[in-house]
Formats: structure tokens, sequence, C-alpha cells
């Protein structure tokens, strides 16, 4: 059994989002300050909103899956048979674009469901469905925590890693959330931008739903030194928290999130000024930015911060993955990415807002969600 202390690297990656198709393509978009957002219409009983397709209507959820894993191979040089590779992923929404479409066939004509694929639809599936096509025989999960649940995913994969129960897990997150339920439920809240999203922005009005999702294998750093993979970064540690207090709101003090923050730091024994960069959720809600600012403001002023929400959307349980991916790769360019539709900042912190080349060593990344779920990973060379 490995040490509890060993390191654990990332040594692949595989994204997609609204800003390109691949992990590459979408940083180099990202880091030129572009956005995938456009203002679209994919269901006629709801207005035009900005959103973050993949493509011209919303994409599946197990398409999308196939996609990150194809690339995550590819990019680890890794073919099935993976037996002992075990397998954690998350999403928020999982398959509920295809439970709306069968009620709606059941309300036209009375179709019946079918209850072998109303099953192969749960939450699990997309786990499955990896596993499936990996034939393995270690743990597989599908853990859920709101928009925490990227790394929320990662997370479990560490401890899988750290118990001797694997020596290589896939983490991530996927999500295809732009379907007219989730569509209505957060427009029933006011909680989507009419215009833009403008994270940690004065005139911020809400955020945009976005496809997306993201994997990454993590092993044992003995491992990949054994088999000659290539490093993107090390896990230098992880805080999870919940608020407890309120069901669509953040606790208003930011305390669960401050928490989750100095418990990575206590894992990655770091002391907060030794952070170089901060990937924020920066939603452009009033009510998250607000909060994820007075904590950053208590702990660490000075560190530069970027949010990727203005060029991606939120992709919802897939954002921490997505935000983690992101991270490795600012880590190895060296570089700050700008923070897309972020213009009269609301707070007085070190917001990046053109793409800047600095030395990086270390990085947090932050995801909260909905139910007060609060979820930091700190990343390092």
């Amino acid at each position: 059994m490995p040490s509890s202390q060993a390191p654990i690297v990332v040594t692949g990656i595989s994204l997609v989002s609204a800003l390109g198709h691949s992990a590459e393509g979408s940083w180099q978009r990202l880091c030129l300050g572009q956005s995938g957002l456009q203002v679209q219409q994919p269901y006629p009983e709801h207005p035009p909103l900005p959103l973050g397709l993949i493509h011209r209507q919303p994409t599946g959820c197990l398409t999308l899956l196939d996609q990150l894993l194809q690339a995550l191979l590819t990019d680890t040089n890794l073919c099935p048979p993976l037996p002992h590779c075990g397998i954690v992923i998350g999403s928020s929404r999982g398959l509920q674009y295809q439970w709306e479409a069968w009620l709606r066939l059941r309300h036209q004509g009375g179709h019946d469901l079918d209850l072998g694929a109303w099953w192969a639809s749960l939450p699990q599936s997309l786990a499955l469905s990896v596993a499936t096509k990996l034939q393995t025989q270690a743990p597989v999960l599908s853990p859920t925590a709101a928009c925490a649940t990227g790394i929320w995913a990662i997370a479990h994969g560490i401890l899988l890693i750290k118990s001797g129960q694997c020596q290589q897990v896939i983490v991530g997150a996927v999500e295809t959330p732009i379907t007219p339920l989730t569509l209505a439920g957060f427009r029933q809240m006011g909680a989507l931008c009419q215009t833009g999203v403008h994270p940690f922005d004065r005139q911020r009005q809400g955020f945009a739903l976005g496809e997306g999702g993201a994997l990454l294998l993590l092993e044992t750093q003995a491992s990949a030194i054994a088999r000659q993979a290539k490093i993107y970064g090390q896990i230098l540690g992880v805080g999870l928290t919940a608020d407890g207090l309120y069901l669509t709101a953040p606790d208003h003090q930011a305390r669960g999130m401050l928490s989750a923050v100095k418990t990575c730091l206590t894992q990655a024994r770091l002391s907060a000024t030794e952070i170089d960069h901060i990937h924020a959720h920066g939603t452009g809600t009033r009510l998250n930015d607000q909060a994820e600012a007075q904590w950053i403001q208590q702990l660490c002023p000075d560190v530069p911060i970027s949010a990727s929400k203005g060029s991606t959307g939120h992709t919802l349980g897939a954002a921490g993955a997505m935000a983690t991916v992101f991270s490795l790769l600012s880590l190895r360019d060296h570089v700050l990415f700008p923070t897309v539709g972020l213009r009269n900042p609301a707070f007085d912190l070190n917001f990046i807002t053109s793409l800047q080349a600095r030395p990086l060593e270390k990085i947090l990344c932050c995801s909260y969600g909905f139910g007060g779920q609060n979820a930091v990973i700190g990343l390092g060379r």
C-alpha cells in the first residue's frame, strides 16, 4: 500500500467546452480572452439567452463523455483493457435531458417508458459506461455534489490511491445542462444572465449555462515514472466542506469557503502567501462572487485571480474538473489567463484581465455548489 504522503500526479487530461473540442483548443482561446458564449434559442418555449453550446444544438451527455474518454486515452497512451484503473466520474444533472425527452414523448403520444432504458439512464450510468469500455474491475464511483462535483470526483480518486486500492484512477465530470427544465428552474430563480457573464463585476447579473466536461488520469508518482508518463502537475491538497445553511445561497460570511481553503492549505503544508494564483469559481452572480471575494480578502488579498466562466459558461457539476485542467495548463505554460467579462471590478482584489506570463508553482482552484457545497484543490508543478 502506498504511503498516504506519496505524491499523486496528473498524467493525462481531456476537456471539451463551448470554447473548443479539445483541451488545447479551449485553453488557447481562453488565453486569448475569447468566449464561447452566444445568444441562442434551442427551445422555442424559452427566450434567447447567452449559452455555451458545444454544437448548434444541445449535446447528449454520453456522446460528450465518449469524446472525453477517447481524448484522455490518446493523451495517456493507454488502451483497454485497464482492469486495475479506478473510475470516479460525476455529474450534477446526469442524463436529465433523456428523462425530459421521454416525458415529452409520453405527454405527446402516450408512450410507455422502457424501464430498462430508464435504469440505464440513472446518474451512475456515466461512470459505469466508462468502466464497461475500459473493462475495469477496480472501484467505480459516481459522486454528485451540485456545482462542486468535479473537484469532489478528483478528491474521491485521491482517496482510492491513498488507500492503496488503485494506482491509477480516471476522475472528472461531464455536464450537458441546457434542457428546458434546467433553463426554467434557473430563470425562475433569477440566476441566469440576460446579456453576458461578468464575474466579480459591479454590473454582474448571473451566469450562462454551458456544456462541457473534463477527465484527468491520477496516479502515484512512482507509477508515472515507471511508465515514463508525462506529468502535468501534482495534487497538493483538497478541502471539502458544507455550509449547512441555505439550499440556493452561500453562507454570507463565507465561513464554509474559508474552512475548505484552510483545510486544503493544511493538507498541502502551504501558507496562503505561497499561492501564486487562484482559479475562482466566479459565477457572475451577486451572492457567490461576494462570498468568494470575502474569503480571498481575508486570507490572501494580493494573490492574482482569474475566472473562466465568462468564456465557457457555467457547466455546473463539470465546472471544477474543467477549472482544474485549465489550472494545470496555467502551471505548464506559466501564464495567467484573463477573466473574460470583468470590466468594472466590484472588489479591491488582484483580478487578471489580460494574459500575463509569470513563474507559477502553486495554484488554488475553487468550486462551490447549491446546498453550500465547497471544494478547493491545490495544484503544484
